[in-house]
């Protein structure tokens, strides 16, 4: 399955131990997601289509209520960089 290139940034930084935090409604409604690096940087932003799609294709998940990390199937899915082969 072929991903996005915006995709394959996300899932490189979450693969080098990076997260996404997920701020909601109280409905449950996405309102935004925010990227951080393992070291603390935040990422660009991430659009919320783009959280809805690495989730839907099951290469992000959140466990106990925690932030989003990459699952084994976002592994298979992230192409190597130079920086993580």
């Amino acid at each position: 399955m072929d991903i996005s290139k915006d995709e394959q940034r996300v899932l490189h930084v979450l693969a080098q131990g990076g997260r996404l935090a997920v701020s909601k409604t109280s409905a449950g409604r996405i309102l935004n997601v925010e990227g951080f690096t393992r070291e603390g940087w935040r990422l660009p932003a991430i659009a919320p289509r783009l959280f809805r799609k690495l989730k839907a294709k099951r290469a992000i998940a959140s466990h106990s209520g925690g932030p989003y990390r990459i699952t084994r199937r976002g592994l298979e899915l992230v192409r190597s960089q130079p920086d993580n082969r």
